[in-house]
């Protein structure tokens, strides 16, 4: 069985069977750039070696690790993403695609001998932890991982659920730290939604795995449902987001895009390309969306992003995501095990390569805190005496006195000036004007939302 995959970071999981690259052939030493012999030379050279090891080093080895070993250092010298997995390996990736798998919830890629994080996966122990995106994590329970393969530092990673393992860290210019965390059973909620303000569709996607399109399907309507005529837009969240199935993300944009292409693939030969294109139907009837995404974005989040800003479908907001543009192809290899070879590199509808480059974001915009600065006390116009009174001001009505209470009277009023109010309430919870606590926190999110709620104001007064 081959997959065509696009997160080939170590725990993101295989992309659909494609015909056109799930075909191998036999090597052709003339395209290769060498001719037989050569390569004869340089099998019986590693066949030397092999022996001269195996009957010589210091303690006995077993073969099968040494060819495997061997595979696998063949593979990593290609790119960061190419590897060998082994049967228990390649069994794990297969679960993983069912989005319930265990460990720790964290993607990552290698970096220089360390692993370099590219997104904790929501509510799990890294996200809980605080683990970031870009962290770099030298050491697993004081081992170093230097020298380890990516397979093999994230097999130290998994484990027992409910057993401890301690994570040494480096963060930008920070001293080195620890982080324990626990194992568990990592089981992946890819869509999660939300009502913004009572008026804004928030969309949160944070893998690619075959729950996630009917997901976001499901979330589109009940938001639909939950603001009828007041809704205004979608903001579609990816930051962290570290790619997962292509089907997926090709549905996902399919969904918000009526025809156009979505993305295509280039392998090798100039003439071996795919491209899927989007089917009649835009699930937000048109309503303005905005894409978040930040650095841990990559791959699948990627095709979506770079499809809905060709199209002019999305408004692209935060910043520039982690660029990983190439196509790694699963193909099952003799013992049960299965290499993940970088086959092919995935374009944009535009024709854009985000290899290395990454999705740069319409509207550039870094995380920051929010702070409320308070404003000393100030008079208005209307708290001036004599002030004219605003002519489209209606007069107030007389207040009628309380049943019961016949003397009562009103206050006196200054001339201009309206009946007096009550002191304002705090607004109650679930109050369409008044934002969450989660978008006030969030310093992207709320630009996102403001971008939305200008858009259909302006495009509401044009109409």
């Amino acid at each position: 069985m081959t997959f065509l995959r696009f997160a080939s970071l170590a725990t993101a999981v295989a992309f659909l069977a494609t015909p056109a690259l799930a075909q191998t052939k036999a090597p052709d030493p003339k395209a290769a750039g060498g001719d037989k012999s050569e390569l004869y030379q340089q099998l019986n050279l590693f066949g030397d070696v092999l022996e001269r090891i195996r009957r010589d080093y210091v303690e006995p080895v077993e073969e099968k690790q040494l060819i495997e070993n061997a595979i696998n250092g063949m593979l990593s010298a290609l790119d960061p993403h190419s590897s060998y997995m082994n049967p228990k390996s390649y069994k794990d990736m297969q679960v993983q695609t069912k989005g319930e798998f265990g460990g720790l919830g964290i993607e990552v890629t290698m970096d220089n001998g360390v692993i370099k994080v590219v997104s904790p996966i929501d509510d799990t122990p890294a996200s809980k932890a605080g683990i970031l995106p870009g962290d770099l994590i030298f050491a697993l329970d004081g081992e170093p991982v230097q020298g380890l393969t990516l397979q093999e530092a994230v097999e130290k990673m998994r484990g027992k659920v409910g057993t401890p393992i301690k994570v040494s860290i480096r963060r930008g210019t920070k001293d080195p730290f620890d982080v324990s965390l626990t194992r568990e059973t990592i089981k992946v909620k890819p869509v999660k939604f939300r009502l913004e303000g009572g008026d804004i569709g928030y969309i949160r996607v944070t893998s690619f795995t075959e729950q996630t399109t009917p997901g976001v399907l499901d979330a589109v309507e009940k938001l639909k449902k939950e603001a009828g005529n007041k809704l205004k837009g979608y903001i579609i969240d990816l930051r962290n987001n570290p790619g997962g199935l292509l089907d997926q993300a090709i549905a996902m944009s399919d969904a918000f895009l009526d025809k156009g292409e979505i993305v295509s693939v280039k392998a090798r030969k100039n003439d071996d390309v795919q491209r899927w294109n989007a089917k009649p139907g835009d699930v937000a009837n048109g309503l303005p969306i905005v894409v978040l995404m930040n650095g841990g974005s990559a791959s699948a989040s990627e095709i979506v992003a770079g499809a809905l800003q060709d199209h002019r479908r999305a408004i692209v907001l935060g910043t520039r995501s982690f660029g990983k543009g190439s196509v790694q192809t699963i193909m099952q290899v003799t013992g049960g095990g299965a290499i993940r070879l970088t086959t092919a590199l995935y374009f944009t509808p535009s024709g854009r390569s985000i290899q290395k480059e990454g999705i740069k974001p319409d509207i550039e915009v870094e995380p920051a805190k929010i702070e409320n600065i308070q404003q000393r006390s100030s008079f208005r116009e209307e708290n001036l005496r004599r002030s004219i009174t605003n002519p489209n001001e209606k007069p107030a009505a007389p207040a009628k006195p309380e049943a019961g209470k016949p003397g009562d009277k009103t206050d006196d009023k200054a001339a201009g000036q309206t009946a007096p109010q009550a002191a304002p309430q705090a607004a109650p919870a679930g109050d369409p004007d008044e934002p969450p606590k989660e978008q006030a926190a969030d310093y992207q999110l709320l630009r996102a939302a403001d971008l939305i709620r200008g858009i259909s104001l302006y495009t509401g007064k044009a109409n």
